[in-house]
């Protein structure tokens, strides 16, 4: 039952604990009473829930990291930034777009044939090859170059080595030949430059980044009988990512205890770095696990803190392209609605008998299923023990060759009741750790 449903049925039931003090007589006016406030009712919840959608959504759109791996930032009021930039004007060209850096390399070579140009009509102009074109005792300095049209023709031959035998210079003229020399110097540089532009801009390890895969959604659920935030990772290549590492952060608003307010402070996620399980062997899909103890900034937070609370999860995966030999980085992050509270992934490496390798089905790379999790926070669970330890259920997994998985061993009752998520939903462990359905059961969490 959804949420408006359940606002619905708690007004009908006090609608009918009022009818049940009426008179018969006063039956049919309770009944006109109770269409129209259970209307009433219905409205109101609903609008209620929009709103909350609402707000939540406008909260969604707060992301400091986008999913493709770009930062929603916007740097401003930047003193000499435009001399910064044309300091460094090899990356600056690199890091403009596909569609400016094609106008440069074009616009490079045409106005370096126009600028040529114009200094070879100038010579012959200057040494009055116009003038004589035609004539048989007339030495030009530059043989058939008698308007601009050939200047710049001979200005392309020459930039390019191309040399079709009609036009070339003589020995007459020594200005010509220093231009010459000039411009097949600046021919070289320029060509070397605008090459290597567009090399360095086509092999960037930033596309590399484009095969390595995140998860969609993090997850929260026990693993070896901790809480623990996790999300997938891949890499879509068989070339692998040497020195592979990943990172987690969680950037949330702070206020520190002198009263200053740190709008996008970072908070370290440990996942691992002291074990090592932080660098990876990316050859198959991988699931990188948080474990939310004392040191995470998860360990208060409950099931429903998740959703009041605004933060983000930025996740770096950095490594070095076995290809090139270059470093690259993906990035993505996670928001309070994208982390499935009670969640696990599903298994995609299976064996293949028939061929003998293990066969990775990118179809379930985002696939999770609902698993046994407690609501309450780490810290309350670690205090309080393991409620659901005795009363584990196997549970179907498509992807296992079996079909059916058991769960982990039965733990030792606890004094305790609160509330489980079994199966996707609300349930409650009683004082002999028997499981009830909790007059939330029916709400299907997300």
């Amino acid at each position: 039952m959804d949420r408006a449903g359940r606002f619905k049925v708690e007004g009908v039931q006090s609608l009918m604990d009022q009818g049940s003090n009426l008179t018969p007589t006063s039956q049919d006016d309770f009944q006109d009473y109770f269409n129209n406030q259970l209307s009433v009712t219905s409205t109101a919840s609903h609008t209620k829930i929009l709103r909350r959608d609402k707000q939540y959504s406008k909260r969604m759109k707060r992301r400091l990291v986008y999913k493709n791996g770009d930062c929603n930032i916007s740097q401003t009021n930047i003193k000499k930034m435009k001399r910064r930039y044309l300091a460094d004007i090899f990356t600056t060209l690199i890091d403009m777009k596909w569609r400016y850096t094609l106008t440069i390399f074009v616009m490079g070579f045409v106005l370096s044939w126009l600028m040529f140009a114009v200094i070879w009509w100038l010579i012959a102009f200057s040494h009055g090859d116009i003038d004589h074109y035609g004539e048989k005792n007339w030495s030009p300095c530059v043989k058939e170059v008698y308007n601009f049209a050939n200047a710049l023709l001979f200005s392309i031959e020459t930039q390019h080595t191309i040399g079709y035998g009609s036009r070339y210079t003589t020995e007459y003229c020594p200005e010509a030949i220093v231009v010459m020399m000039m411009q097949s110097c600046f021919g070289v540089i320029i060509q070397a430059l605008m090459t290597g532009l567009v090399f360095a801009k086509i092999s960037r390890p930033k596309k590399r980044a484009n095969t390595l895969m995140f998860s969609k959604n993090s997850v929260i659920s026990k693993r070896n009988g901790k809480l623990s935030l996790m999300f997938r990772v891949g890499d879509m290549r068989k070339s692998q990512i040497v020195e592979a590492h990943v990172r987690a952060l969680m950037i949330k608003k702070s206020i520190t205890k002198e009263g200053e307010v740190l709008p996008l402070a970072q908070h370290d996620m440990n996942i691992g770095f002291d074990t090592g399980t932080d660098r990876l062997f990316l050859v198959w899909p991988l699931i990188i696990e948080h474990v939310i103890d004392e040191d995470s900034p998860f360990y208060e937070m409950s099931s429903d803190d998740f959703y009041r609370e605004i933060f983000e999860v930025v996740i770096i995966l950095e490594g070095v392209v076995e290809s090139t030999g270059m470093t690259t980085q993906a990035r993505s992050s996670y928001l309070p609605g994208e982390i499935l509270w009670g969640h696990r992934f599903e298994r995609l490496v299976t064996f293949q008998k028939n061929d003998g390798e293990y066969q990775v089905d990118f179809s379930r790379f985002h696939s999770t299923i609902p698993v046994d999790t407690p609501l309450c926070s780490a810290k309350e669970l670690a205090s309080t023990g393991d409620p659901e330890g005795d009363d584990q259920q196997p549970y179907e997994d498509s992807s296992s060759s079996g079909g059916v998985t058991s769960r982990s061993p039965s733990h030792s009752p606890v004094n305790t009741s609160y509330l489980i998520k079994r199966n996707g939903e609300m349930q409650t462990v009683d004082e002999t750790n028997h499981v009830q359905s909790s007059h939330h059961s029916s709400i299907q969490m997300d």
